[in-house]
């Protein structure tokens, strides 16, 4: 019985859907009045947050399977059930959803000036999608949430975005709905697959995760699952909406699209392409772990000749989230290798941290500036070192000094990777030095100047950061100096499930030998096409 059960006490709901309660009291109360609605947004966020806090130290680390569980009869004649549980992943990446809710709505306190209670409305409903996402237990609850979260994030970035918004949204909408009806596909094959070879009809995640499937439904149930979820990371080649929704996106739409977001890629590999399709999944290894080495290094490389201080930032995305997928499939090509798995889990943690205060001290100087243009930015530390002292050291924890979060992440991502291939990690260990060609070149041409004394640009007659903005800041920082000084906080919370998803592919791993018997079923299942 779960702690939840054991109290009757709805935890993962409350956290859930106290947002949804937030937006109801501000269409009753808060029409008309800025300050009502806005307390009312950075009240329920807060208490979301707080309980998400609770819940971490309520969390049992050592125990397997979901906690706080709550199961109730939703739709009977499909056996689809209001399934809630958190495993020491979905409950870290819930806490880091909250956490950054409440920054976004104190940063945008006095950001957006146009048709306000839309926007703040539209952030209260994207973070029910975002944490129903991490908390459904039940697959057709999961692609509920999923898709639910695409409308508010679509409006986010429609309405209140810059010049080219429409284009942006219509584009991060087309490519994240069209990975959505692929997956849709494939689970209504894997839920008759089931009933058809068992007589029982269930979208439980876990009890479809126990299943053996025949290898030619895992062959394209999980491509279908993994376009989806690599469409959302991205992964290169599928990442090209990514740089316009950022660039176009307001600094709160950017927040939590680099924050959250992508981070639902990476927590749906891990949730269903490896426990759910394992033989596939070892097959794909060599293509996934090539294809996110590419992704870093290219990321990086585009990322050292942009012009936009606001498109840089955003193709770092798709470099930093290359370690991600590198070390979630290199971690399941060898028996054994949990840490590059783990690795990926912290850097999606760690990028949350780093990009998301990235993003928002991009749109702090645009807020003064009126361009992200980096050539238009020298000097900008005279007047404000405040921000300058902010930027310094976000940027270092995102080129991955060690001591501070990104170090970690990568350094055991960058593990697994080479354990499963030395000369793939010694191209991924290029994209660490890269981005601090990039983020250190950043910082000189925006804060100071590097084309001589002649040619220093005016200082601006700008205001350094405020107490507001120092306040959505600090508790990035705190976070991210605690997972580069003491990562053990957070992989207590790690080892047990990743050792059941490698418990779960370690057979296949077994069976398959990664290599020439995985390719040989892969021939056979593209012949069995015609």
């Amino acid at each position: 019985m779960s702690w939840s059960d054991q109290i009757g006490f709805p935890l993962l709901s409350v956290i859930t859907f106290l947002p949804l309660a937030g937006v109801v009291l501000i269409l009753l109360v808060g029409r008309g009045k800025p300050v009502v609605y806005k307390v009312i947004s950075l009240i329920v966020t807060l208490a979301a947050f707080a309980l998400s806090a609770w819940m971490l130290f309520a969390f049992k680390t050592k125990l397997p399977g979901m906690q706080f569980a709550e199961n109730i009869s939703w739709i009977k004649p499909l056996n689809i059930r209001y399934g809630m549980g958190v495993d020491g992943i979905a409950a870290l990446l819930v806490f880091l959803t909250t956490l950054l809710g409440v920054i976004v709505i104190i940063a945008s306190w006095n950001y957006v000036k146009d048709r306000e209670l839309g926007f703040f409305v539209s952030l209260l409903l994207l973070q029910v999608g975002m944490v129903g996402v991490f908390c459904a237990t039940d697959l057709f609850l999961f692609y509920v949430f999923w898709e639910a979260m695409l409308i508010p994030m679509y409006f986010i970035i429609g309405v209140w975005g810059g010049p080219r918004r429409i284009y942006a949204a219509i584009k991060f909408f087309l490519f994240t709905l069209i990975g959505s009806l692929l997956m849709l596909l494939a689970i209504i094959a894997v839920v008759y697959y089931v009933k058809d070879s068992s007589g029982a009809l269930t979208f439980d995640i876990q009890a479809l995760s126990k299943v053996v499937y025949s290898y030619h439904l895992q062959f394209w149930a999980f491509l279908a699952f993994f376009v989806a979820f690599a469409i959302k990371v991205p992964m290169f080649p599928v990442h090209t909406w990514l740089p316009d929704a950022h660039v176009e996106a307001p600094t709160a739409g950017s927040v939590i699209l680099a924050g959250v977001l992508l981070k639902m890629g990476g927590y749906g590999m891990l949730r269903f392409c490896l426990p759910f399709f394992p033989d596939a999944a070892v097959t794909f290894v060599p293509w996934v772990v090539g294809l996110s080495v590419v992704a870093i290094v290219y990321g990086a490389l585009v990322s050292l000749m942009q012009k936009d201080l606001k498109k840089l930032v955003a193709y770092s995305s798709v470099s930093h989230m290359g370690f991600v997928t590198a070390g979630i499939f290199a971690g399941i090509a060898l028996v054994g290798n949990a840490a590059g798995i783990e690795g990926a889990i912290l850097v999606m943690l760690s990028h949350g941290f780093l990009t998301g205060a990235l993003f928002l001290m991009v749109g702090f100087i645009y807020e003064r500036t009126h361009t992200r243009l980096i050539a238009d930015m020298g000097s900008l530390a005279k007047p404000m070192p405040i921000a300058a002292g902010f930027l310094l050291f976000f940027a270092f924890g995102s080129l991955g000094l060690p001591g501070l979060s990104g170090f970690v992440g990568e350094f055991l991502s960058l593990f697994g990777v080479f354990e499963y291939s030395r000369w793939m990690a010694a191209v991924a260990a290029l994209g660490v030095i890269l981005a601090a060609a990039y983020l250190l070149w950043m910082f000189q041409r925006t804060m100071f100047n590097d084309r001589g004394d002649d040619e220093v640009k005016p200082s601006f007659a700008l205001k350094d950061l405020g107490l507001r903005e120092i306040v959505s800041l600090l508790p990035l920082v705190v976070f991210v100096i605690w997972m580069g000084v003491y990562p053990q906080t957070f992989l207590e919370f790690l080892h047990v499930p990743v050792q059941v998803i490698l418990h779960r592919v370690t057979p296949s791993l077994n069976d398959t030998s990664a290599g020439i018997g995985a390719l040989a079923q892969l021939v056979d299942s593209v012949r069995g096409l015609f």
